[in-house]
């Protein structure tokens, strides 16, 4: 499945942050001059988050947020994105469908979470 879109102003593509999902990965582009690209393997998602503001609404757009078992990416905004709640579905439908393919359960993904945000500390 693919799809892709960018973050938008006034309802119109006028940014250099790209977003992109294909072979159930999302790569998030960002820059014009100096150009940073993120990947996130979509079973590492945890939840998804929908955000809206007035002027949002007004122009169509929304952000979906992602809350992720990843290094590098624990909160991934995607921002101000045409279709937000269809995209929002989408995501977590693939997250669901991706943890199944490979035999992970959500709460095995939990657990490498709380590691993560606390440091790897085990408690002890």
């Amino acid at each position: 499945m693919e799809w892709k879109d960018r973050k938008r102003f006034f309802g119109m593509p006028l940014s250099f942050t790209k977003y992109r999902l294909e072979d159930n990965r999302l790569f998030v582009s960002r820059g014009f001059f100096t150009t940073v690209e993120d990947e996130l393997v979509m079973y590492r998602i945890l939840d998804v988050r929908l955000q809206r503001t007035f002027w949002d609404k007004i122009f169509g757009v929304g952000t979906v947020i992602l809350y992720t078992a990843d290094e590098t990416n624990k909160e991934l905004k995607l921002e101000r994105i045409k279709t937000s709640k269809e995209v929002r579905n989408f995501m977590s439908e693939i997250a669901e469908a991706e943890r199944a393919k490979i035999g992970i359960k959500g709460r095995e993904l939990y657990g490498v979470a709380e590691n993560v945000f606390d440091g790897g500390q085990d408690g002890n």
